[in-house]
């Protein structure tokens, strides 16, 4: 009996200890999860109908076309995140091998990343515009063929928000692999220009399998981020036009919930989509990040 009374005392206090943590996960996680599956499963117009029906906002979200439209323009958005990992690992060895002028551009090329999205946005979708800086530089210089409506079809536009992604992500990316490079022992690299190896064979024998688990993350959160957190570029830049042809998920939950026909409900059933989409794609993520793991071992 006396045994007992301490190790009840002692699960107590360990449960007492983690209480906070555990209310403000039930009341800012749990709870707002589990509010917007239920709402998603209802006729909700966020005042006073709250109906219960079922699966049918799913139903309906698979039986639209707009949805698959905006579901595979995120899936060409993808594109920017190879693009912006390319650039951020270029310019963190540039940083890292301290070329000339590193300390200007190390700031120089996190300054985006500081700067609001929307702002970005309305600076991308200023530039493009018919009248804009880039249309008037390519007539001054004889392309005035090449001057076109970048925002009123649906490949120009893509691309205009993919530019603005890749641009304003190449700091964040350039510092978190500059921070991975860091924390490479520097005797490694010289013992390898010592053995004669080249920048190139540094840099992919030497270098990319030392960070691996830098640039996983940098994938993973890459992904998730463009299916997340696009919504100010797309509001800003293009306003998901023309019609659905840059319409991202997020954004959809977004017209469906405030501005179409105030569909609360179909708009949580959209925003359960697209947590499940986004933990799956984590989930592949890491299955190929561990089987190569264990090839490379």
């Amino acid at each position: 009996m006396n045994g007992k009374r301490p190790r009840r005392c002692e699960l107590w206090a360990s449960l007492l200890g983690i209480a906070p943590v555990l209310l403000l996960f039930l009341a800012f996680r749990a709870y707002p999860l589990g509010s917007v599956f239920y709402n998603s499963l209802t006729n909700w117009d966020g005042l006073f109908r709250h109906d219960f029906i079922g699966a049918a906002n799913y139903i309906r979200l698979f039986r639209t076309r707009y949805f698959w439209q905006t579901l595979a323009n995120c899936l060409v958005m993808f594109i920017n995140v190879p693009i912006q990992v390319f650039f951020g690992l270029l310019v963190s060895m540039l940083l890292y091998e301290k070329t000339l002028g590193w300390r200007f551009f190390r700031s120089l090329y996190y300054l985006p990343q500081i700067v609001s999205a929307v702002i970005v946005g309305y600076l991308f979708a200023i530039f493009f515009s018919y009248d804009g800086p880039v249309n008037s530089l390519l007539r001054s210089v004889g392309l005035g063929n090449l001057a076109v409506e970048w925002l009123g079809a649906r490949g120009t536009a893509i691309s205009v928000v993919i530019t603005a992604l890749v641009w304003i992500n190449i700091g964040w990316q350039g510092v978190l692999m500059l921070g991975g490079l860091s924390s490479i022992d520097p005797s490694i690299f010289d013992a390898a220009r010592i053995d004669g190896a080249s920048f190139f064979q540094r840099t992919f024998h030497v270098m990319l399998p030392m960070i691996g688990r830098v640039i996983e993350y940098s994938f993973i959160y890459s992904v998730a981020w463009t299916f997340t957190g696009l919504f100010p570029f797309i509001y800003s830049i293009t306003n998901g036009g023309p019609g659905y042809d840059t319409t991202t998920l997020d954004f959809l939950v977004y017209q469906k919930a405030f501005r179409e026909d105030s569909s609360l409900g179909e708009a949580c059933a959209l925003a359960v989509l697209l947590l499940l989409i986004v933990s799956f794609l984590t989930w592949i993520q890491r299955r190929i990040s561990n089987r190569a793991n264990e090839w490379s071992d």
